[in-house]
């Protein structure tokens, strides 16, 4: 039947691609429709990210959810290579360094207590090591600092590029128009209209729309806590350089900074409404960040800003952490959004855990059911205390 299809993707980014590439990979065996709007994935969120991951978080979903994504991206480019092509995602293994007070010591002292019952491996320093580690800073106001060496930052572009490229050579379909609704009977999944007018009909439908998926979600009637939420970053270049390569750097401002080659990227999540707005504020840095910056290293005190971009977060703003799992009002819609800011690092583990869903009916991996709609309203909410 044409434009028939067993189960249907809203969204391209890396979730779909990765959703799409587990199910397959694990024995299913219907028709898969990915349907993405943005064929150049300008404004997918997936490219503008940052691409870090890390293991360091609080709570044991989110660590064990990193803890498997970490060893699929070790393995990635010899296990998406085509045609003994490695599929090269420039993974920089260079650790996340926590900087700390005397306010988020404590908290990191109860956190490394979990990681470390999970197997994460992180190191804390005192302000004489942390200075001795990273000798450019200034680390008078400083209790210490939080190593973790597993972490580092991946190509996000070229990660979804992978995905895509096996999806399609195991048979997935990527359709390139925007699904503007998704079709219910009788709460029941019927399919989904496109805004050309076209629509396709499936009993299953993914809604992996990043950012715009509360949107997408509300077509069916169906609320979920998920709003666009614009992040910025900034490419800069200092006259004074370091002597080595700058870790993914958390200040307890809630600045963070890296190094790309022989640039410095740097980030600040500001207070910003909710809205689909990638305006770059270049007055945020020169206002905001550079000041902090320039406290925090004399290397920072002669810089040049040499470009910057913004992406949308999937903002869940009610506990800030994924939604994945199906819908308890509504047949075959499930969903899998709500990361918030935590997508890349945890894309791999939660394709993997909603492909088991929908193919046995429970999760295997990873038991990933804290992370269902239903929580809401329960209010049985997972609260990360290691948020950056």
């Amino acid at each position: 039947m044409k434009n028939q299809f067993d189960l249907i993707i809203v969204g391209g980014g890396i979730m779909a691609g990765s959703l799409a590439y587990n199910l397959l990979k694990d024995g299913f065996t219907g028709s898969i429709a990915i349907f993405e709007k943005d064929r150049t994935y300008e404004y997918s969120s997936t490219p503008r990210s940052e691409g870090g991951i890390r293991q360091t978080f609080s709570t044991e979903i989110n660590i064990k959810m990193s803890q498997y994504s970490y060893q699929v991206y070790k393995k990635f480019e010899e296990e998406m290579a085509i045609d003994g092509d490695l599929s090269l995602i420039d993974f920089k293994q260079h650790g996340y360094l926590y900087l700390l007070n005397d306010k988020t010591l404590p908290v990191f002292k109860k956190i490394m207590k979990i990681q470390e019952s999970l197997g994460v491996r992180a190191e804390l320093l005192n302000q004489k090591e942390t200075k001795e580690f990273f000798p450019e800073l200034n680390v008078e106001d400083l209790e210490g600092s939080v190593f973790d060496p597993d972490a580092g930052n991946i190509d996000p572009y070229s990660v979804l590029q992978g995905y895509v490229k096996q999806v399609k050579r195991m048979g997935g379909t990527y359709i390139y128009e925007e699904a503007e609704v998704i079709l219910s009977d009788q709460q029941k999944i019927t399919g989904v209209k496109l805004k050309n007018g076209e629509v396709y009909h499936a009993p299953v439908v993914v809604n992996a729309a990043g950012a715009w998926a509360g949107e997408l979600s509300q077509t069916i009637g169906i609320d979920i806590p998920v709003k666009p939420l614009r992040r910025q970053l900034f490419s800069i270049d200092t006259k004074k350089k370091f002597k080595n390569h700058i870790p993914f750097t958390f200040d307890p401002t809630g600045l963070h900074f890296r190094s790309e080659g022989s640039k410095v990227v740097v980030g600040w999540a500001n207070d910003v409404p909710y809205e689909y707005n990638f305006r770059l504020e270049k007055m945020l840095f020169e206002d905001k960040i550079w000041p902090v910056l320039a406290e925090r290293s004399p290397n920072f005190e002669q810089v040049k800003l040499e470009r910057g971009w913004a992406g949308l977060y999937d903002y869940n703003y009610i506990d800030h952490n994924a939604i994945i799992g199906g819908h308890p009002l509504m047949e075959g819609y499930y969903i899998i959004t709500g990361f918030s800011g935590h997508g890349f690092q945890h894309a791999p583990a939660a394709g993997k855990g909603l492909s088991e869903l929908i193919r046995l009916g429970k999760f295997e991996t990873i038991d990933m059911s804290a992370l269902s709609v239903e929580r809401f309203a329960t209010n049985q909410l997972i609260l990360e205390t290691a948020v950056f």
